[in-house]
């Protein structure tokens, strides 16, 4: 008779002493004890609908009395293998069949004992003290224990004496990470005195690394909490001082560095932000960024290449006040900004000065001048800059490009206006339209994801890279609209493609603004059509009965090529990022499927780590216990995030497998839309379901369209018949068959 569904075999190890083999019933999760008992009294407290089990206090003294242990109470059981978390009442349902457990001292009784370790005045025991500490600080029994004991001011009162330096320091303050981590202390209650030591840690030289890095990280995760410790925060720690750490060789101290920056730039306001930013720019930060990161002989890690797009958004963010303000009529600045475009273009070609004319000659003049350069309402240009976006950032961007590239400016208006009616290229209108484009192509004004990496190296090459792109593009938008010999119906069609090569050119990822205004320039109008040409080509699919005959019967077989490669991507595995709703993690765990398609192995890895073995990933799901795959909204750790703004990114990269006969879930999010679609369309398939992910159809297409050319090759030219031609009607008679019979006699 096979065991109950809740109940697990597991081992019990310890040292010097032969392993235990027991069974362990599991409490089913979200079994609530009765109101007002203990979650760990006896299994007779649990009301008749609550499965009764056996408690751990129990357990672990049948444990001990099989060892001859005296007081179990001093004694625990903890994970083996992994991160070692003690078991509880309330955890122990996610204990798996098979698990290793070992026994060892209980969180109270080792939260006592490195309470007092740390307090030793042998420094090699308070060494160690801080370096199991830290260790153990990643549980949370084990965090809520030393907490509870005021182990918290302990490690205060190590640090603000400041005797301790290097590795004692280090230990202390990595066991404070780890606590804070638990979120049972607010950040709040920090003391000043801590505080300035922490800050002292950054500012100072002759401090050890990795004391510097925790002391970062420790800043980092403190200005995000609240307002007053971000401005204690920039106040304490310049922008100069993070510009020397961002100039060190030391990549774990840069990272640290960014990544306070950053939290810093996100935690600011919008003046504040401004004005760092203008501050960071005139110290050079963008060239140091292109020279030095970019283009180090490190590879650039997923972490920096996070907080580079981050800090590229919150740059191009920078222009959204401007996007989103229409012109004001009444607006004295506005008004001689518009008239300095109509100056620059035209006064040098004026045989009087405007001011010689009347009123009305003079108004009419200057309205035929607007209108040549390209503006709808040339009575009263400031009503084509009303909409907002883009609002006044386009009259920014035509001011940027008649003052810093003049000449171009002259000739784009002048070439224009010279030509006849229908094929002018509007000026005005084209660079209205186009700043929309751009801000759109570079998100401008919407909030950063975070998980996205993808910057562009152009942008840290190149002062005022928004005014300086426009300048190029807008030149572009001239080179199409003639290439194309456009009329003014084309607008909406030049712009099209202009936004076409502005993204296909983007999607190289130019390393300088120079090499973009060369690729894009070659990437014509008629280079678009051909790549359109061959894209549609690729796409379309003949319509022909016998051809979609041949596709249904080729589905099959294409589509279960798909599972397999969907299914060895799974071995191969991924890295996934550990992301909380209170700040982007550092923590990184790896995932991946083994040969014989049984089990998923999973477990936390380090940065750099690209592909771990599968000895290396210690918790495991087998394939048989899986019941269920939710994506998006209907996964937990979302719901978990619901609190705060939801992340549109997060929402369409997160999935989570259910298993086991309690329905656990193991909660991912992919890095990428084209690794959540494989995972997906993986674990339908372990599931016995259709892959339904828009990759899979992608991937059919092509396959499919490959496999009909070849197999079509040979009727290359020839025309195939909707309809298969005729089946003849039988002969009159079959008298023409020879008869064999005969031949044999």
């Amino acid at each position: 008779m096979p065991p109950p569904k809740d109940v697990v075999k597991i081992a019990i190890q310890m040292v010097g002493a032969i392993p235990q083999l027991i069974e362990l019933q599991q409490v089913p999760p979200g079994a609530p004890p009765l109101p007002g008992r203990d979650p760990l009294g006896p299994a007779d407290a649990l009301p008749p609908s609550v499965p009764q089990s056996k408690p751990l206090a129990s357990v672990l003294k049948d444990v001990c009395d099989a060892w001859s242990l005296p007081n179990a109470e001093r004694y625990a059981l903890q994970h083996a293998d992994g991160r070692q978390t003690y078991i509880t009442e309330l955890n122990r349902g996610e204990i798996k069949n098979g698990s290793i457990l070992r026994l060892t001292t209980s969180p109270d009784q080792e939260a006592e004992r490195l309470y007092s370790g740390i307090q030793s005045n042998n420094s090699d025991v308070k060494t160690d003290s801080l370096k199991k500490l830290a260790s153990l600080s990643q549980d949370v029994t084990f965090a809520q224990e030393f907490i509870s004991r005021n182990g918290l001011k302990q490690i205060f009162r190590i640090v603000e004496e400041g005797n301790d330096t290097g590795e004692m320091l280090a230990h202390a303050l990595k066991a404070f990470m780890e606590l804070m981590e638990h979120d049972f202390v607010s950040w709040e209650t920090l003391s000043a005195a801590f505080i300035k030591k922490i800050v002292s840690y950054v500012n100072l030289n002759a401090v050890d690394a990795s004391v510097q890095q925790l002391s970062l990280s420790i800043l980092e995760n403190m200005v995000p909490t609240s307002r007053l410790l971000f401005e204690l925060v920039k106040k304490e720690v310049t922008l100069d001082r993070l510009l020397t750490h961002l100039q060190v060789t030391n990549v774990q101290l840069q990272l640290k560095a960014m990544a306070l920056l950053i939290a810093l730039l996100l935690a600011a306001t919008d003046t504040e932000r401004r004005d760092m930013m203008d501050y960071l720019w005139e110290k050079n930060i963008r060239q140091f960024i292109h020279k030095n990161i970019i283009h180090s002989s490190e590879p650039l890690g997923d972490e920096m290449a996070h907080y580079l797009y981050v800090l590229q958004s919150v740059s191009l963010n920078l222009c959204e006040r401007r996007m989103r303000t229409s012109m004001d009529p009444y607006s004295q600045e506005q008004r001689e900004l518009l008239q300095s475009l109509r100056q620059t273009a035209f006064e040098s070609e004026s045989e009087a000065p405007a001011s010689n004319f009347s009123t009305e000659r003079r108004r009419s003049l200057c309205a035929k001048e607007f209108r040549k350069l390209g503006f709808m309402n040339n009575s009263n240009p400031g009503e084509d800059l009303r909409r907002a976006p883009p609002g006044l950032l386009a009259l920014d961007n035509m001011v940027y490009f008649s003052r810093h590239t003049p000449n171009a400016y002259s000739r784009f208006v002048l070439e224009n206006s010279s030509r006849e009616d229908k094929h002018e290229c509007p000026f005005a209108r084209s660079s209205i339209q186009l700043t929309l484009i751009l801000c759109e192509i570079l998100h401008v004004g919407e909030p950063c994801s975070e998980t996205a990496q993808a910057f562009y190296p152009m942008f840290f090459g190149q002062d005022h890279f928004f005014e300086e792109l426009f300048c190029i593009c807008i030149q572009l938008v001239n080179k199409t609209w003639k290439e194309m010999r456009a009329t003014q119906e084309d607008f909406d069609k030049v712009l099209q493609v202009v936004r076409e090569q502005i993204t296909r050119t983007l999607a190289l990822k130019p390393t300088s603004l120079e090499l973009f205004k060369t690729r894009v320039n070659t990437l014509n109008y008629s280079e678009i059509l051909k790549l359109r040409q061959t894209e549609r080509l690729h796409q379309e699919e003949t319509l022909a009965v016998p051809v979609l005959e041949l596709r249904e019967r080729l589905k099959p077989e294409l589509l279960e090529l798909i599972r397999q490669q969907r299914l060895l991507h799974l071995c191969e595995g991924t890295l996934f990022r550990k992301i909380s709703s209170r700040r982007r993690q550092d923590k990184l765990w790896y995932c991946r499927l083994s040969p014989n398609h049984k089990v998923l192995h999973y477990g936390d890895v380090e940065e750099g780590v690209r592909s771990p073995p599968i000895e290396s990933l210690p918790e495991k799901i087998p394939v048989a216990d899986m019941k269920m795959l939710l994506v998006g909204k209907e996964c937990p750790h979302t719901k978990e995030k619901s609190s705060g703004k939801q992340n549109k990114d997060v929402l369409e990269l997160a999935f989570s497998v259910v298993y086991d006969v309690e329905e656990y879930c193991l909660n991912f999010v992919a890095p990428t839309r084209y690794e959540f679609c494989l995972w997906m369309d993986g674990l339908n398939v372990l599931l016995g379901k259709e892959m339904t992910s828009e990759r899979t159809q992608t991937d059919l297409d092509v396959l499919l369209s490959m496999e009909l050319k070849l197999r079509l090759l040979d009727l290359e030219n020839i025309s195939i018949p909707d309809t298969p031609p005729p089946v003849p009607k039988p002969p009159s008679n079959l008298n023409f068959c020879y008869d064999f019979s005969h031949a044999e006699q």
